[in-house]
């Protein structure tokens, strides 16, 4: 049977005081391995203390989507800020990025800032970076994103192309259509990646960065989330695993998750108070589902080792 590495990363870790909380207790409870930080976030240095207490695994979630930046530069007259001072928003940096406004230098500026801060909050470079809100596969900036992780020598990112992506008939036609965009993008990364010298499989040895063979986290999003969606999910994974490479005996599948306590305005987010998203009842259906034990028991039959990307 395929052994399987499972990295179980928490999103947005750092949002505010909740979700962190509900992002150890899933850690301390065994559904989680791994977590991703915002620098930007309310609650940033609170959790970088949280995973230095509890050695919770933690890498660097990069924003330049949501809230203010941390390039103190950029904080005033930057193309990556709207006209209240602060990013242009999930959609809104997409709409300001195909419309050629942003400056890629300021990208990489503000990307460079963020590892380094990422480094005075934990005492440590990332060992791995992705996106908030999947914008470092976007045109442009996953040049730049390739360029920071090799600069740091950063050994890990994400690549978000689910396996079964299109056969989720559960998943609203606009979040679809925003998911399948995430995917477009992803497989145009790959190329990128790969001529920065960046490797598609984890276990192959790289001297640049590399992702996990396989991600899955769109399907199983929020109120999609169920024991049986995660198990479907990771079910289909490891298929394609074993079709793409039958005599390996080892696979990496990464899965995203975004659990915690719902946020409470006015406390949390990224400088502009909490969003939607994260004052959620999901949060916490998220949560009570990672923690459930049948989930436990499916990666136990499965020969599913959880882990985190410095265990790879």
């Amino acid at each position: 049977m395929l052994q399987v590495k499972l990295i179980v990363t928490g999103d947005d870790f750092g949002y505010c005081p909740r979700r962190n909380q509900g992002i150890v207790d899933c850690f301390l409870a065994g559904a989680i391995s791994n977590v991703s930080l915002l620098v930007n976030g309310s609650a940033a240095a609170d959790a970088a203390k949280l995973a230095r207490r509890h050695n919770i695994p933690i890498g660097l979630h990069a924003n330049l989507s949501e809230g203010s930046p941390v390039c103190e530069v950029l904080k005033t007259n930057s193309s990556l800020l709207n006209q209240d001072g602060f990013f242009h928003g999930k959609m809104g940096f997409r709409t300001a990025l195909s419309k050629g406004l942003l400056n890629m230098s300021e990208v990489k500026q503000e990307l460079k800032a963020q590892v380094e801060l990422f480094q005075e909050l934990t005492g440590h470079l990332p060992p791995h970076m992705d996106g908030h809100q999947h914008v470092h596969v976007l045109p442009e900036v996953r040049h730049v994103f390739a360029e920071v992780l090799e600069e740091y020598g950063i050994k890990y990112t994400r690549v978000p192309i689910e396996p079964g992506l299109h056969n989720c008939d559960w998943i609203p036609p606009s979040l679809m259509e925003f998911y399948l965009g995430v995917e477009e993008d992803s497989f145009n990364t790959v190329d990128v990646f790969t001529k920065h010298g960046i490797s598609i499989n984890s276990s192959v040895p790289s001297c640049g960065c590399r992702w996990p063979d396989m991600y899955i986290g769109l399907s199983t999003m929020g109120r999609n989330m169920s024991v049986s969606s995660i198990c479907s999910a990771i079910d289909s994974a490891v298929l394609q695993l074993t079709a793409r490479a039958p005599h390996s005996s080892t696979g990496t599948i990464e899965l995203m998750v975004h659990p915690g306590y719902p946020s409470v305005p006015p406390v949390g987010g990224c400088g502009e108070g909490p969003d939607d998203f994260s004052q959620s009842w999901e949060r916490l259906h998220e949560l009570q589902t990672l923690i459930k034990p049948e989930l436990q028991s499916h990666y136990k039959s499965r020969n599913i080792q959880l882990c985190s990307f410095k265990d790879l």
